[in-house]
């Protein structure tokens, strides 16, 4: 049984190797291993991790069963667009798919930012299985990004975004 916490600084290496791997495993089949490495060290680096769990308006949730860390999600407000949380890192382990745990994470996400209206992320237009899931947790096509990621990648995504229920 898994249970969502607040990430901590303890956390961080656990959540690297999850991180490294999920990527790993949703991207190479797209990018290739160099690219996919390359956006890893970039990502996923000690200090990118340190970043996100200190940033103020923002939320790093981990689902832990005490012994592992089964999934890691990650969202912020929006600096750009008002009332808007940006869903930033949603990865559960594969070998842990489709038991509950992206659920959790989102559900308890959904709830950490009273002021937002809407939660928007960006996701590789090729990954059926994480617009799948998005989509059945009710979000909508809401454009497309042809440059995301780091420095001018040539990568794009697709822009999903979903109204948060007035708490």
């Amino acid at each position: 049984m898994y249970f969502v916490r607040t990430a901590s600084e303890r956390d961080l290496d656990k959540v690297r190797v999850l991180l490294v791997e999920a990527f790993r495993s949703a991207y190479a089949g797209f990018y290739g291993e160099a690219k996919v490495s390359e956006l890893i060290a970039h990502l996923f680096s000690p200090a990118a991790l340190q970043a996100r769990l200190v940033k103020k308006n923002a939320e790093f949730l981990v689902a832990d069963n005490g012994k592992h860390i089964g999934g890691v999600g990650y969202a912020a407000m929006s600096d750009e667009m008002t009332k808007t949380v940006m869903l930033h890192l949603l990865y559960v382990q594969p070998t842990l798919h489709r038991q509950g745990i992206g659920r959790e994470i989102f559900a308890e996400l959904e709830t950490c930012f009273p002021d937002a209206e809407i939660m928007r992320l960006e996701v590789e237009p090729r990954n059926d299985t994480a617009i799948a899931f998005y989509r059945a947790h009710g979000f909508v096509d809401a454009g497309r990004n042809e440059n995301n990621g780091p420095g001018q990648s040539g990568i794009a995504t697709l822009i999903l975004e979903k109204p948060l229920e007035a708490h």
